[in-house]
């Protein structure tokens, strides 16, 4: 899976990267080394105008967790911040987003823990790994719109953007830190990833790929990102890597 991951490239930079034509300055989100579900991110998405039926891409902010549109609340959001790639046309909370709303979240890198076992009076612990390409990752996602029908339609929180990302097995060394990773889109297939127009789930199927084909850079860093709360540079510093799993290992 994808439970944590680094966003730290400014909108500003993103607008041009991506050929974003749409996008609030104000609504750009600082840097985050630590993101964590539930938190807003940053997404780029194509979106048909409904009047003039001209197709604008967009750099938006939504919430990491998907809320289908059918839910009747929004409590199970932590629970769909990814989906699997192998059955996201067939699951109801993604099938209608896999076919009309898809997006694509910039990220650093991301995170993923291993098990370390008690050893000469240490207690067992999690150690941390960030795995990036070392370029932005245009990770796979989708997005979706959820209505609360509690509040008047105008009301600033009637509506909730929310978004999931795409993961499917891990290969090379980053199968060794964990069995799935997140899909990515690559440049030259962004434009058809968004496409609205496109629902086809073969003709979307072949346009993901694994990062770096599976062989991720990877490096163990400080047990401080294990709290949500900790947050800056410094958790991307090296650390004592206990499993041999770092590149420099």
């Amino acid at each position: 899976m994808c439970g944590r991951f680094v966003s730290t490239t400014p909108p500003a930079d993103l607008v041009p990267l991506l050929g974003v034509t749409d996008w609030d300055p104000t609504e750009a989100l600082a840097p985050n080394w630590n993101v964590a579900p539930t938190a807003p991110i940053t997404a780029v998405l194509d979106r048909v105008d409904a009047d003039t039926g001209e197709v604008s891409r967009q750099l938006r902010v939504l919430r990491w967790g998907l809320v289908p549109s059918w839910a009747k609340d929004r409590s199970g959001a932590a629970r769909l911040i990814n989906a699997r790639s192998e059955t996201v046309d067939q699951k109801p909370s993604f099938r209608r987003a896999f076919a009309k709303r898809r997006c694509v979240i910039p990220a650093d890198g991301y995170y993923e823990w291993r098990p370390v076992p008690a050893a000469d009076g240490r207690k067992a612990y999690k150690q941390p790994y960030f795995l990036s390409t070392g370029g932005v990752m245009l990770m796979a996602g989708l997005y979706e719109f959820w209505r609360d029908a509690t509040l008047p339609e105008d009301h600033p929180a009637a509506w909730l953007a929310t978004a999931t990302i795409l993961t499917t097995d891990a290969t090379d060394r980053a199968g060794r830190v964990h069995d799935r990773m997140p899909l990515l889109v690559p440049p030259a297939a962004l434009d058809d990833w968004l496409d609205p127009a496109r629902t086809h789930r073969d003709d979307l199927r072949h346009l993901l790929e694994r990062p770096a084909d599976g062989d991720l850079r990877v490096r163990a860093v400080p047990t401080t990102v294990n709290r949500v709360a900790d947050n800056g540079p410094e958790l991307l510093a090296d650390a004592p890597d206990p499993l041999g799993l770092s590149d420099q290992a």
